[in-house]
């Protein structure tokens, strides 16, 4: 029984790591871009990251759900399942893309002062990012729910394959290359990080 719990454990935590560092390298490329670009990234990362633990808890009551479906045979509950659990999650993404394209300003004033002229390079820098957080909130969004539900079928050694194939091969290697052989720089590590998330999220 530890075996089997250490079989299907195992990559989940490979997987959890591997997003994790994927955003902590994107946050070391910031870094070398620049100080101010590195301030507006943490700002545009919090509120992407604040806004996704829903679609994560949802994530988590998938895999509960779907396993106990699973434990039963029951095929239809399985499916309705995993099905209501990645409709919640692109609903809630959804509404948090939204919010960033619509009231970015409103939301970065939870931060820091938007008005004053100190921080104007820094809000502009962090609402360019926040587009590119409202495109991936989707695909971050389904990730989650989808690999809830996998997790609830004891699925877990294929997705930890795709998160470390997606989020390492293209993309850390299109946040390299669009952040630093483009003018994008900033805005294209985190369309680097969007490739992952996408390529994943599929």
């Amino acid at each position: 029984r530890f075996g089997e719990i250490l079989r299907i454990g195992a990559p989940v935590s490979v997987t959890v790591i591997a997003e994790a560092a994927f955003f902590s390298g994107a946050a070391f490329l910031m870094g070398r871009i620049g100080p101010t670009e590195l301030a507006a990234h943490t700002l545009a990362l919090n509120l992407a990251s604040f806004a996704f633990q829903v679609p994560f808890a949802v994530g988590q009551a998938a895999a509960i759900r779907v396993g106990y479906h699973y434990g039963a045979a029951n095929v239809a509950a399985i499916r309705l399942a995993g099905g209501a659990a990645i409709v919640c999650c692109i609903g809630f993404s959804g509404v948090n893309a939204a919010a960033m394209l619509l009231v970015p300003h409103l939301l970065l004033a939870l931060y820091v002062d938007v008005g004053a002229a100190a921080n104007a390079v820094l809000v502009a820098f962090a609402v360019r990012y926040m587009v590119v957080a409202a495109a991936f909130q989707l695909f971050d969004g389904i990730q989650a729910g989808a690999m809830g539900a996998l997790r609830g079928l004891q699925d877990t050694q294929v997705p930890m394959a795709f998160a470390l194939f997606g989020y390492w091969v293209p993309g850390m290697s299109c946040a390299i290359w669009l952040g630093f052989f483009t003018p994008l720089a900033g805005t294209g590590v985190w369309m680097g990080l969007a490739v992952g998330l996408v390529i994943v999220a599929g």
